[in-house]
């Protein structure tokens, strides 16, 4: 079968010849392993990369060799379930401060200063202009914006998405492309989760707004073929969730049924990821939304994949194997965790077996190699 072929077979509920595989996200030392050579890929890397090509004139060299390393990686690693795109920082620097360090925005106005760690291959704020400390006033004007932009014409087409269009092009029938546009969820800083508690109906209005906005992404992803929209958002670690499960229920659950009506007037599936411990809210994140498909699922806070296959039949399920564990654990481990997680998909099904997350910089080589030839030598 190809790639194709076997996700579609695996999450349709029929047989493929082997447990298809997929990898959430690479590092630029990870792909670069991966393709012996300086690669392309990653999180922060490319935003420093970019802002380096844009304040060196080279934006577009830099556009073209991060489309052809991004393909190549998955092409190399023999992926059946493949990731189109890496994160981009479209601001234009004001300043270049030292080698690592750029400045963005407006000298006498809201600036800020952003700094490249390689080691971590993390791009973080470092510095900004002084500016008054977020409220609930802020998010009321967010929800404004969202609501007045919920109302508006028009949307996307197919080639406001280019580096989709490219993987679609590149892989054909051989791999299967997931597209975007289903994410829903609230932001994490202080300000958004005091509203959470103080005026749920608010942040209900600006999610609600928002999933209103996917609808005119979703009918556009169909119209490119790509039938698996991954989107949601991060709002739980080990402890549970950020907020309860009531702010849940009454803020999340009626935009997620927005954007899954929405796949299924279109025939997509609605894919939800987020870290952590989501069993709190499973039953509306999984049963009562209408979300079709989970990944990002993290074995070590307790998202167990027999657990929700049991719980959770009709879930599509993208998983199994915790950044985490090929982080910091041994070579032993990591191929026990893959293959566990093999062994719950080749009999439960509708599972494509993968890690969890990004595949960080500091991930020993040998761990990598380890999970990607447990991966392919099953039976």
């Amino acid at each position: 079968m190809t790639g194709k072929e076997r996700v579609m077979a695996t999450f349709e509920g029929g047989e493929a010849d082997r447990v298809p595989i997929y990898c959430a996200g690479l590092s630029s030392r990870i792909a670069s392993h991966v393709l012996g050579r300086e690669a392309f890929v990653g999180h922060g890397m490319q935003q420093y990369r970019e802002s380096v090509a844009r304040w060196e004139g080279w934006l577009d060299e830099f556009e073209e060799r991060t489309r052809t390393d991004v393909l190549a990686a998955s092409e190399t690693l023999d992926l059946d379930l493949v990731r189109p795109m890496y994160w981009r920082y479209a601001h234009e620097p004001i300043a270049r401060i030292d080698e690592y360090t750029f400045k963005y925005g407006d000298e006498d106005g809201n600036w800020w200063v952003m700094r490249f760690d390689a080691g971590t291959e993390l791009f973080q704020e470092v510095d900004r202009a002084p500016r008054p400390e977020p409220t609930i006033d802020d998010v009321e004007r967010a929800t404004e914006q969202s609501e007045a932009a919920a109302e508006g014409k028009g949307g996307p087409s197919p080639d406001s998405y280019p580096d989709l269009l490219a993987a679609i092009e590149y892989y054909g029938e051989r791999r299967t492309v997931h597209g975007f546009g289903t994410g829903v969820s609230v932001p994490r800083d202080r300000h958004w989760l005091e509203a959470m508690a103080l005026r749920p109906e608010l942040v209900r209005r600006y999610l609600v707004a928002r999933a209103k906005v996917n609808t005119r992404t979703i009918p556009v992803m169909a119209q490119m073929g790509l039938k698996i929209l991954f989107g949601g958002g991060d709002f739980a670690g080990k402890n549970g969730p950020l907020y309860s499960p009531k702010a849940f229920h009454d803020c999340m659950l009626p935009a997620l049924q927005i954007v899954s009506e929405c796949c299924d007037e279109h025939n997509c599936w609605h894919f939800f990821a987020s870290d952590g411990d989501l069993w709190p809210v499973a039953e509306d994140l999984f049963g009562n939304s209408g979300v079709q498909g989970f990944y990002e699922i993290d074995r070590r806070c307790g998202m167990d994949l027999n657990r929700l296959r049991d719980t959770f039949p009709h879930l599509r399920l993208c998983g199994g194997i915790a950044s985490e564990t090929l982080h910091t654990g041994t070579r032993a481990e990591v191929v026990a965790e893959t293959q566990s997680a093999l062994d719950v998909a080749r009999e439960r099904g509708q599972i494509v077996v993968g890690i969890s997350n990004q595949v960080v910089p500091a991930t020993p080589l040998e761990n990598f190699d380890a999970m990607m030839e447990t991966l392919h030598e099953q039976p």
